[in-house]
């Protein structure tokens, strides 16, 4: 029986762990659920998990929250606080599943208690890369890496031979954009634009998909997960998605990872480590698929690609500039602000406008990360007057 935390439950990472979970109860028991304040869903998970905590980052969503799971034994609480202390509440495995730089310090506290942490959001290592992984060395803790295509080299990359390693190779599916021109790209919508052809996504990853903002922030993740040059990851479109990244060898062999574009995949590797799990999802069927296909992308069309390298091989603040500035312009593209292409220039000019010192603590990078959104915010409001 493995005791599990899941902070950011109410998620689609999170209910994707949860359905994991809870097809097998006899394997797993939990320890506790945190969500920002939906509480209604909240409460239905803690009640059906039958979780030993339930808490709200949003203090006001207590009351509610309390009189929703009046009658069970789940424990309830609320405030930043109290999902740190969830956090580190001893479960053998905690999810860090909570979007944006609101998972920072949650995520850090479950490193500095050493145990197994399941990293399912990108500031942890995008923001705070540095401070996480040096954390996860003092503690002892072991960082497991949720997303598909960090899940897929984690499941090809043999430590043992990490000085074998020539070449770490991440996919992309190219966004619904691959074969639009950039005349062309001037008029997408954000409808357009969060229709995904290969995955089912909320808005945002949905955009930074279509800009290849998001692989150029794994790119950075890939580059403090594993101990390989920067210069040895490359980026390549893979349309089908059924390739989730793959690791070449000093000897020519090249390890890949297959499987269907659900996130409960890599998520079930998580959680059965160093075992695996069932997962309710059909076989891959290659012959339906029928091909795969390869081809390099073009950094000329989508510059995010080139911004992310910049910032992880200059190292120190730049990289949360980088994440900052661009959840400030994915969300003014979809707000209708501006325009498709001016999301990445945004980045660019906001990495060119803002160079503080390295960040040595959480608040440094909590600091970086507030100062880059306002310089960020105000290039937005450049372009809409």
């Amino acid at each position: 029986m493995k005791t599990v935390t899941i902070l950011g439950a109410t998620g689609s990472v999170g209910t994707s762990t949860l359905d994991l979970i809870e097809r097998e109860p006899d394997r797993f028991t939990v320890r506790a659920l945190t969500a920002n304040c939906d509480v209604e869903r909240l409460a239905a998970a803690a009640r059906r998990t039958r979780a030993e905590l339930a808490v709200v980052a949003d203090e006001s969503c207590l009351a509610a929250l309390r009189d929703a799971l009046a009658g069970t034994d789940t424990k309830v609480a609320g405030g930043a606080q109290a999902v740190c202390d969830a956090a580190r509440s001893g479960a053998d495995l905690t999810v860090g599943a909570i979007v944006g730089c609101a998972g920072l310090r949650p995520v850090m506290a479950a490193v500095e208690r050493g145990g197994t942490v399941v990293i399912a959001n990108k500031e942890p290592l995008v923001s705070a890369g540095e401070l996480v992984i040096d954390a996860a060395q003092r503690f002892g803790a072991t960082l497991l890496p949720a997303d598909s295509e960090h899940n897929a080299i984690f499941q090809c990359f043999d430590p043992v031979q990490a000085k074998h390693v020539r070449r770490i190779i991440l996919t992309a599916s190219g966004g619904p954009f691959r074969d639009w021109s950039l005349e062309r790209m001037r008029d997408v919508t954000p409808q357009q634009a969060v229709a995904h052809p290969n995955w089912t996504m909320g808005a945002k990853i949905s955009v930074d998909s279509a800009t290849l903002m998001n692989k150029g922030l794994e790119l950075i993740e890939a580059a403090r997960l594993f101990p390989v040059d920067p210069d040895r990851i490359e980026i390549i479109v893979h349309r089908q998605s059924l390739v989730h990244s793959l690791v070449e060898y000093s000897d020519g062999s090249v390890l890949a990872q297959l499987g269907p574009a659900d996130m409960r995949t890599p998520i079930a590797y998580c959680l059965a480590w160093p075992e695996r799990m069932a997962t309710p999802m059909a076989p891959l069927d290659l012959i339906a698929a029928g091909r795969l296909d390869f081809e390099a992308p073009d950094e000329q069309r989508f510059p995010a690609l080139a911004l992310a390298r910049r910032a992880l091989t200059a190292g120190g603040a730049r990289p949360a500039i980088l994440n900052a500035a661009n959840e400030i312009a994915v969300a003014a593209f979809l707000a209708g602000k501006i325009g498709f292409l001016e999301i990445a220039a945004i980045v660019a000019d906001t990495l060119d406008g803002y160079d503080p010192p390295a960040p040595e603590t959480l608040d440094d990078v909590l600091a970086i990360d507030d100062e880059a959104r306002t310089i960020a915010g105000e290039r937005v409001e450049d372009c809409v007057t």
